[in-house]
């Protein structure tokens, strides 16, 4: 069965972002999604939150026809990687080497996160070519420029790499603006899991202008919403 997911979104629990847990998981489901990846910057807090509340399962299937995935996007030394489909702990300033290896560990796939973006942390390409990784971001819908996309098609396509499409969601309204399609027997972490290592379809379609621009100042809009925990510190 064919199954829709955004995996690289941020609540806030991440600095930079403004929406509770809550509500990109009803966009999402708005949206007709099957699930969603929080990848929150170096916390894992939002998956307790979520498992304590019901809307997520540690045993990795859907609560309600809806799977939300654990994940965190994590600032190696070299730049951004998404964990995905597990928990890590804190691993900030952590070689990208190192991090791949303890999401491989946990059973997760490691995918870097908008790279070539230098304006973003992207890994560079000679720390890239060194990686064990399984996928590559080849679309983020709020690279700072389009270039930056095609040249992760263009690498991901060179080294064979199951390729992903998401919208890097900071906020609620920018959640499924671009999703990955897989083919899975069930809906659940392993399935996809192992539909992720196979490959996908991306869908990809950028931010619009007035999400970009409430991205990029996140931390403004982010004052104004009082749910939001404070700022961790760095």
């Amino acid at each position: 069965m064919l199954h829709r997911f955004d995996l690289h979104m941020h609540s806030f629990h991440s600095a930079d972002a403004a929406a509770a847990p809550e509500e990109l998981i009803a966009v999402a489901r708005a949206q007709g999604l099957s699930g969603i990846a929080i990848t929150d910057h170096d916390s894992c807090g939002v998956h307790e939150e979520l498992r304590r509340s019901g809307l997520e399962r540690e045993d990795g299937q859907p609560v309600d026809d809806f799977l939300v995935v654990p994940g965190m996007e994590v600032s190696t030394a070299e730049g951004h990687l998404l964990c995905i489909g597990a928990v890590l702990p804190v691993m900030r300033g952590e070689p990208a080497a190192k991090v791949v290896a303890a999401i491989h560990e946990r059973g997760g796939v490691a995918i870097p996160a908008h790279p070539y973006d230098r304006w973003r942390a992207g890994i560079p390409e000679a720390v890239l070519d060194t990686l064990p990784v399984e996928a590559f971001e080849v679309f983020n819908a709020a690279v700072t420029s389009r270039k930056y996309n095609q040249r992760a098609f263009d690498y991901a396509r060179k080294r064979g790499l199951s390729m992903t499409a998401a919208s890097d969601a900071h906020h609620a309204s920018a959640v499924g603006v671009s999703v990955t399609e897989f083919e899975m027997e069930s809906l659940c972490v392993e399935d996809l899991l192992a539909a992720l290592r196979k490959g996908g379809t991306p869908d990809g379609k950028y931010l619009s202008r007035r999400e970009a621009f409430k991205k990029h100042f996140g931390n403004f809009f982010r004052a104004f919403n009082r749910e939001a925990p404070a700022r961790p510190p760095t």
